[in-house]
C-alpha cells in the first residue's frame, strides 16, 4: 500500500498530522502484534515507517514553505 509523495503534498498539514498520528498508532499495534507473534506479514512494519517519514518530511517541507512565505 505504497502512497506517492504527491498524494501527502495535495493534503492540509491538519489532515497530515491526523495521518500521522494514525500511522504511528498502527506502528504500535504492528510492533505488538509482532511481539506475541500474531503479525501475519511482517514487511507491514518497515513499510509502515517509511509512511511515516515521508508524511513527516512532507510537514517539515509545508513548515518551510510557510516560513520562506511569512519572510518575504
Amino acid at each position: 500500500m505504497k502512497v506517492k509523495m504527491e498524494e501527502f503534498r495535495d493534503k492540509t498539514t491538519a489532515e497530515l498530522n491526523a495521518q500521522l498520528k494514525e500511522k504511528k498508532n498502527e506502528l504500535f499495534n504492528l510492533r505488538f502484534q509482532h511481539a506475541i507473534n500474531q503479525l501475519q506479514n511482517p514487511n507491514q512494519i518497515p513499510e509502515t515507517r517509511k509512511t511515516i517519514a515521508r508524511l513527516m518530511t512532507v510537514i517539515r517541507e509545508k513548515e518551510i514553505a510557510e516560513k520562506k512565505n511569512s519572510v518575504q
